[in-house]
């Protein structure tokens, strides 16, 4: 026979729990998904324990507690087979944040700073109304990607922003038109393929850059050029592009004149024009020739 304690307790937790049962059916999140979904007393009843699963999992997350495990992401309730089960959702700032990396991941610095990466043309200072002309060619160049294919060969006085400018159409370019892009130092690239001769990875690193989707060569006229960085690499990279119609954009302190004679410096003092000219007559191709007018930035 059943103690009058035990019925006592019995009572009492029926009672603690038909209180339980009423404080979840005033939450605001759980009452507006019983009137959504217009569920059946049946339905409630399977469904008591999800709702104050979720009730006790969204106040971890509203409170941003230590361990709440499911981060990025917010509990919400959605119907599962007859019963309120407890789902997860991402969240705005990981949609935003995933976006952001995704982004990111598609620019490809080779040799410069990661910063880079943070550069958007929004961000461009026009109070120099001389870099507005150039402004709009990189905005119209992100607005008509791909039909567009003609790149800028942007020259200028060293820290006047040429390689930032470069980096915020590369973001650009991805945020927009989901478009992979390499920006490569260029002095520093070919420092990186003399040293690959005795690894016999020379190869593999031209095909690499040569077909790049969207390739930045930086600072070009920079390195230490020799003629057979000049014919065998370089030429390699800008006959492959010019082929395949891919669109290149080139950063210098120099001018397209200026860079024809950095080129014709053969071995020896020689003069090799001729050859430099077929270099330059890719360039030309591939790319306008356009002046950064502005102060030192850096």
């Amino acid at each position: 026979m059943e103690s009058v304690g035990d019925v006592i307790k019995r009572q009492t937790s029926r009672f603690q729990y038909q209180d339980l049962v009423q404080q979840i059916m005033k939450d605001p999140d759980v009452a507006a998904f019983i009137q959504k979904e217009s569920l059946s007393p049946e339905e409630l009843n399977r469904s008591i324990s999800k709702f104050n699963q979720y009730i006790t999992e969204r106040d971890k997350f509203l409170r941003g507690d230590a361990d709440y495990i499911a981060r990025g992401y917010k509990p919400i309730l959605v119907m599962n087979h007859g019963y309120a089960d407890v789902s997860y959702e991402e969240t705005p700032e990981l949609i935003a944040a995933e976006k952001e990396a995704a982004i990111k991941n598609r620019l490809k610095l080779i040799n410069l700073p990661a910063s880079l990466k943070k550069a958007k043309l929004a961000q461009i200072d026009l109070d120099d109304l001389g870099r507005l002309p150039i402004f709009e060619r990189l905005y119209a160049f992100v607005d008509l990607y791909p039909s567009i294919r003609k790149g800028l060969y942007l020259y200028g006085d060293f820290g006047v922003g040429k390689s930032f400018m470069m980096a915020a159409l590369a973001h650009d370019l991805s945020e927009k038109r989901g478009a992979s892009t390499t920006i490569l130092h260029y002095p520093s690239f070919v420092i990186d393929v003399k040293n690959a001769i005795g690894e016999g990875t020379v190869k593999a690193l031209v095909d690499d850059i040569k077909l790049a989707e969207v390739l930045v060569l930086d600072d070009i006229g920079a390195e230490q050029s020799t003629p057979w960085v000049r014919d065998e690499i370089l030429q390699v990279i800008l006959q492959y592009r010019m082929q395949e119609d891919l669109p290149t954009f080139f950063t210098s302190n120099f001018n397209f004149q200026d860079l024809e004679k950095h080129f014709a410096k053969g071995k020896n003092g020689n003069d090799e024009t001729w050859e430099a000219r077929r270099v330059m007559e890719r360039i030309r191709y591939l790319a306008e020739e356009t002046r950064l007018e502005g102060e030192n930035r850096r």
